[in-house]
């Protein structure tokens, strides 16, 4: 039965490839609601199988219409899903420069530190593999400055110009400041407009943002939309340590 299949190196390199995307979208949707989604059109899968074997045809017809647009509606449900993961892999390089030194984390923690202690408000972007600079040509002001305690605190510091906002690092440096970001919805949840740009940005790209409360002086870390709150400097270090 089998003496006939030949597999030559174009066969293996389809399959690997093929192997390849499958692996890709099975970790998009885990733990995404997309799964969800696709139960529900495999579902409907079924239900028009059966309609075609039972003889119903006005629903037959139905969803012969519904799966004929069915890549302009997988297209418009999972649009944020299919942005993520494809600047995820036009992001992707083989020899990658660190985003942020030792030396970078530790200004940052300190500041941050500083910030919870003083109750200043305050939203860290820190850039790593997908680029920020459409949002910081449209809304935010450049600066490209070393990267510091002292120019972050100035920078947050309630009555200077630039406090409202979030201040992006990119490879080392403090590249804009008074940038807006994109809102998460937080259905149930107490978080403030800060915490919701710090979801946003980290649902849009694969940044990490770190929020300091002025209302409670606790630091949050945001990372691909999911929030971790009352860090202390050990622990918000170790983590940009593991990321970055």
């Amino acid at each position: 039965m089998f003496d006939h299949i030949f597999l030559d190196w174009r066969d293996a390199l389809d399959i690997a490839i093929v192997s390849v995307l499958l692996y890709q979208v099975i970790q998009l949707l885990r733990g995404s609601r997309a799964l969800a989604v696709l139960t529900g059109l495999g579902l409907l899968t079924l239900l028009y199988f059966f309609a075609r074997g039972m003889g119903l045809y006005t629903l037959s017809w139905l969803l012969q219409h519904i799966f004929s647009s069915l890549f302009l509606v997988i297209v418009v449900i999972f649009q944020s899903d299919i942005r993520q993961a494809l600047g995820n892999m036009g992001a992707k390089r083989l020899f990658r420069k660190r985003g942020l030194t030792q030396g970078g984390v530790e200004e940052v923690v300190n500041a941050c530190v500083e910030m919870a202690r003083l109750r200043i408000g305050a939203i860290i972007v820190m850039e790593r593999s997908i680029r920020l600079g459409d949002m910081i040509k449209r809304e935010g002001v450049q600066i490209d400055a070393r990267l510091s305690q002292q120019l972050l605190m100035n920078i947050f510091y309630p009555k200077a110009p630039l406090h409202d906002g979030a201040v992006v690092i990119s490879r080392g440096k403090i590249t804009a400041a008074a940038c807006i970001l994109p809102l998460a919805v937080a259905k149930g949840q107490s978080f403030g407009t800060r915490h919701r740009a710090a979801l946003g940005i980290t649902k849009e790209s694969d940044a990490v943002a770190v929020v300091v409360s002025e209302e409670r002086g606790e630091i949050s870390l945001a990372i691909k939309g999911e929030l971790m709150r009352s860090l202390d400097a050990a622990r918000l270090q170790q983590v940009l340590n593991e990321i970055l």
